[in-house]
């Protein structure tokens, strides 16, 4: 199965340092809902693993959370794109969670949904969280420059195998000409 994990805010849509609270605020990074339709055109299963914290902190309910979400699926149909699952992490950065990215937890629940071994599955990420993520279950650690991507390279540290790539579009077009 070929499988490629997405973070949501800053990979896929513009992030924002006060959340994306309502689907009013969810807005596409330009060429990103295009990505994704040529990775499931290519036969390529697409996830999103996010950290929604914003629930845990009471900025934003699920209704609210499941109402961007329909934005999104919306919004990928039109370009002939879907998401095969998504996974998030309601909690707040202080819980003591396993899903919360940096941990594994919530990719390694994608690797059991999915029946697949993540080693060699790109990961795309704009934070540091969602590379050391990555590493750690063995998938492909890929870096992208929009959302934080661009602080993150700055501050460097990355794991060792991090892939670097302007946006969704150019990552995308590297994950695919290697298929």
């Amino acid at each position: 199965m070929k499988l490629v994990i997405l973070d949501r805010d800053g990979v896929i849509n513009v992030d924002s340092a006060k959340f994306i609270k309502s689907p009013s605020e969810w807005k596409p990074i330009p060429g990103s809902l295009e990505a994704i339709a040529r990775l499931n055109h290519m036969g390529y299963r697409v996830v999103i693993a996010s950290n929604q914290s914003g629930v845990g902190r009471g900025l934003f309910d699920m209704g609210t959370l499941n109402a961007i979400t329909e934005k999104m699926y919306r919004a990928l149909a039109h370009v002939g794109g879907r998401i095969d699952a998504l996974f998030y992490c309601p909690h707040a950065a202080d819980s003591n969670c396993d899903c919360r990215k940096p941990k594994p937890g919530m990719l390694i629940d994608i690797g059991q949904r999915f029946n697949v071994d993540l080693t060699g599955v790109p990961s795309v990420g704009d934070a540091l969280r969602d590379l050391q993520a990555a590493a750690t279950v063995g998938a492909q650690p890929i870096l992208v420059l929009t959302g934080k991507g661009k602080q993150t390279k700055a501050a460097g540290d990355l794991p060792a195998n991090t892939l670097v790539f302007e946006d969704l579009a150019e990552a995308v077009r590297h994950i695919t000409a290697e298929s």
